[in-house]
């Protein structure tokens, strides 16, 4: 699967779109809705970059709780729909349970490892991207303290905390990252009121740049930051334009990418594990109009001097979710 090929481009619940023909693909998003303006609308946006392409169209299903992930599945492989493709980890144990009763429908999940002869598993590196992020953050910040506030407290998470941390205390050993996790519940993803209150917590603390992983919660973050003068970092989707000059960076995972390269393949994509980290362009950092002017030449050297040097094997970027540990201590 050449997941990267298009890297330079740019409902109620369980209400399917009518009409779809036999062997239509099919996407179903994570809890938080398909405009959280982060994981699941980069899912929705690579859908939608190939039905515009392709004047194609797709399934979708939007889940409103996790009782309906086994509904959603099986109706859409009912239905004829092929491939299909579930957008976040949660789907993971369900999906293992029911795709062989579908041998004929091809499953693409992303962030969980399903072991079925018809489902391909992508995961993502998202602690390398995390990585570059703390660089630029350890840099841009002037009190020497940064925060990160993540959504529900899983390994995935850790991840991305972790590898942030590792790039702050490389830039500047003498540091303090502050951490916290909005839930323990599914409904740690969509709850903005409750990120912009850890982030105001973090902000009294010293952070003057926050690093939000946190689905729809995160939009809570970058509000609050913007609202208190300090810098904010987005994740998985761009979303350095939702506070122009206030969002240092966005650590970008190419879900939409997947989504597209799913779609475009079709019935014919492979099944197994791909990985995607900054070697294949799966993960990286956003610069753009709305954020170049806070991210200066030494900034760019180097962050991109980072990224060299993890794709070349030179800084080895530690994987929380290898042996549940960080090498960096967070407060």
């Amino acid at each position: 699967m050449k997941i990267l090929s298009h890297l330079a481009r740019g409902t109620a619940a369980l209400a399917l779109m009518a009409g779809a023909a036999m062997a239509d693909p099919a996407v179903i998003f994570d809890l938080g809705g398909k405009f959280d303006r982060s994981f699941n609308e980069a899912a929705y946006n690579g859908a939608q970059l190939w039905a515009d392409e392709t004047g194609g169209s797709y399934g979708e299903i939007e889940l409103q709780n996790d009782a309906q992930r086994e509904q959603a599945i099986r109706r859409l492989a009912e239905q004829g729909y092929n491939p299909i493709v579930m957008a976040g980890f949660a789907h993971g144990s369900v999906l293992d349970a029911v795709a062989g009763d579908y041998p004929d429908t091809t499953f693409v999940i992303i962030d969980a490892v399903v072991d079925q002869p018809n489902v391909q598993s992508i995961v993502f590196q998202e602690h390398e991207g995390s990585y570059l992020v703390g660089v630029l953050a350890a840099m841009a910040s002037e009190s020497g303290t940064v925060g990160f506030i993540g959504g529900m407290d899983i390994p995935l998470i850790s991840r991305f905390a972790c590898g942030y941390a590792q790039g702050v205390v490389a830039t500047n050993p003498d540091a303090t990252v502050l951490a916290n996790m909005t839930g323990t519940t599914p409904a740690a993803w969509n709850d903005p009121v409750r990120g912009g209150e850890l982030t105001r917590d973090q902000i009294g603390r010293g952070a003057d740049v926050v690093y939000a992983a946190a689905g729809g919660t995160g939009v809570g973050v970058l509000q609050v930051a913007a609202d208190e003068d300090i810098l904010s970092i987005g994740v998985d989707s761009n979303q350095n334009y939702l506070h122009p000059g206030q969002v240092l960076t966005s650590m970008l995972k190419r879900v939409d990418v997947a989504v597209y390269e799913a779609f475009s393949t079709g019935e014919e994509i492979e099944p197994g594990l791909t990985v995607l980290g900054l070697a294949e362009e799966g993960v990286g950092y956003a610069l753009d109009e709305n954020n170049e002017e806070l991210i200066t030449a030494e900034m760019r050297e180097a962050v991109d001097a980072a990224r060299e040097q993890i794709i070349a094997g030179e800084i080895e970027v530690h994987n929380f979710t290898d042996d549940g540990s960080c090498p960096v201590d967070m407060q």
